[in-house]
């Protein structure tokens, strides 16, 4: 683990919340910085605080004197406990979740949609 690591844990972090979250642009990969103010609000607070020192390491990295103050035990952890609960998400599961909010929200509508029409029918006696 050295200095040179610090970039790809951050890219690695940046396009798994840029996956899951959203918030790039097709072709574009923000760095973790952008995806942090774009959706870090996403993030569950542990993480959070977790994405915020990547993040920092990641600044720091570009400076080898900061660089070296960078606690790489914490960054391993950070970068290790952000990859585990950004990852299980995979593209397949994206889809049928996706499937799933479509479809409910039509079903949703067709039951408004006939609760409407029964409505109409009570009010006008053909019931």
């Amino acid at each position: 683990m050295g200095i040179e690591d610090i970039r790809p844990m951050a890219d690695e972090v940046a396009s798994l919340m840029a996956s899951r979250y959203g918030g790039a642009k097709r072709g574009q990969q923000p760095d973790l910085e952008a995806m942090m103010h774009k959706r870090g609000g996403a993030l569950p607070r542990r993480l959070r605080r977790e994405a915020m020192f990547l993040t920092q390491a990641d600044r720091m990295s570009g400076n080898p004197k900061l660089a070296r103050q960078v606690d790489f035990t914490r960054l391993e952890r950070a970068h290790k406990a952000l990859t585990t609960y950004l990852r299980p998400l995979g593209q397949g599961a994206r889809l049928q979740g996706g499937f799933i909010s479509w479809a409910s929200g039509v079903v949703l509508g067709l039951l408004v949609l006939a609760a409407l029409a029964v409505w109409i029918m009570l009010q006008r006696g053909l019931i």
